[in-house]
């Protein structure tokens, strides 16, 4: 995607941001994913990709995924600017703003899932 660009944030490491204004609603990252099975979650668990992969729960199984793309980039916020979608049926993940984005603006979600939920993660969060 041209309107956007990885750089290195403050205290986070790389982050996605925008070099021009993004309106709510619009999709910014459709990512295919490699899902994985709850066993190989446990070895990813050991390894620094245990902070990049996403819970993947169609009917119910408890599998992980690895997003490809920039979905990795993206940081978490509880009060994030976009928020992320599972595809089981494709396999891919979308990312899409849920407000209107400024330039130079650094685009993030909430790695629980649901843009407002502020459940306590397994890092450290600001």
């Amino acid at each position: 995607m041209p309107k956007l660009y990885i750089a290195k944030t403050g205290t986070k490491g790389r982050g996605v941001f925008t070099h021009n204004a993004l309106p709510e609603g619009m999709v910014v990252e459709e990512a295919p994913v490699i899902v994985m099975s709850a066993t190989e979650r446990q070895l990813l668990d050991q390894t620094l990709l245990h902070d990049y992969i996403f819970e993947w729960q169609p009917n119910g199984q408890q599998l992980c995924c690895m997003a490809l793309g920039w979905v990795p980039i993206f940081n978490h916020s509880y009060s994030s600017n976009c928020e992320y979608f599972m595809d089981y049926e494709e396999e891919q993940m979308c990312i899409k703003t849920i407000r209107p984005i400024a330039p130079g603006e650094e685009l993030t979600i909430n790695y629980n899932g649901n843009w407002n939920d502020t459940t306590p993660l397994w890092f450290d969060a600001v």
